[in-house]
């Protein structure tokens, strides 16, 4: 099978790549790198032709309202791409709980981006996954001041970056869903709790003070970032993650 990974060079992307050609499909990865611009159309066509399926691993630059300018561009482009070339299924990677947290820009930008895929004439699959472990510590620098890191309580349920690229290939090569996986680290945090295990971890002497106010993740409401009923649980906890890390 013929896979097109638009995005194949980031962190998903890369390892979803690997895992396809090792399991004997033909995966070719794309991104600015290789020609392809998604927002000015160059190399999209020739990127997507003679695939039996696309996915689309790229992401918006930035986490403001301009993010969805770029899923709207993207989208149209390689959908419209993928239309004209005949593919047969087209996969993007999602965020568990995106149309839940309406307060956030980058959060509706994603949601955007599902609805234009679903409208097109593409068979689809939309992955749902939740926060990366590798984003933890990139999460809590945005609210660490000196010594003292900053957070909300707020559930979060990490996944391993290599459990959500299993994921991602397993359903590329599989029959279109025509709706939504969600994808799930297998243990369920506060916010607060995960910077202290990391900071415990890499042995940096910062505290942890909870702020229900503090970082992109203060507007999330309840439980809206942690599993849905049916959802596939990953392997990795994140203590694990976190050792070998």
């Amino acid at each position: 099978m013929k896979v097109a990974v638009v995005g194949g060079t980031g962190l998903i992307g890369s390892q979803v790549v690997e895992k396809l050609n090792g399991a004997g499909h033909e995966a070719v990865p794309h991104s600015l790198s290789t020609g392809v611009d998604l927002l000015t159309g160059k190399g999209v066509d020739e990127a997507v032709a003679a695939a039996d399926v696309v996915v689309n691993l790229t992401n918006s630059p930035t986490f403001d309202e301009a993010s969805e300018a770029f899923f709207r561009t993207s989208m149209d482009n390689l959908v419209g791409a993928s239309e004209r070339a005949g593919v047969g299924h087209f996969v993007i990677l999602s965020i568990v709980g995106v149309d839940r947290v309406p307060d956030l820009d980058y959060y509706r930008a994603k949601v955007l981006q599902e609805e234009i895929l679903k409208a097109g004439s593409v068979p689809f699959s939309i992955v749902r996954a939740t926060q990366f472990m590798e984003f933890m510590e990139a999460t809590m620098s945005w609210t660490t001041d000196g010594d003292t890191v900053r957070l909300p309580e707020t559930p979060i349920q990490p996944i391993a970056a290599a459990d959500v690229a299993t994921a991602v290939a397993d359903v590329a090569v599989g029959s279109p869903l025509g709706g939504v996986l969600n994808v799930v680290g297998p243990d369920v945090y506060p916010l607060t709790e995960i910077g202290r295990m990391t900071i415990a971890a890499k042995g940096d002497g910062r505290g942890v003070v909870p702020d229900d106010t503090a970082g992109m993740f203060a507007v999330v409401r309840g439980d809206a970032l942690t599993a849905r009923e049916g959802a596939r649980v990953a392997p990795t906890h994140y203590t694990d993650w976190l050792s070998r890390a």
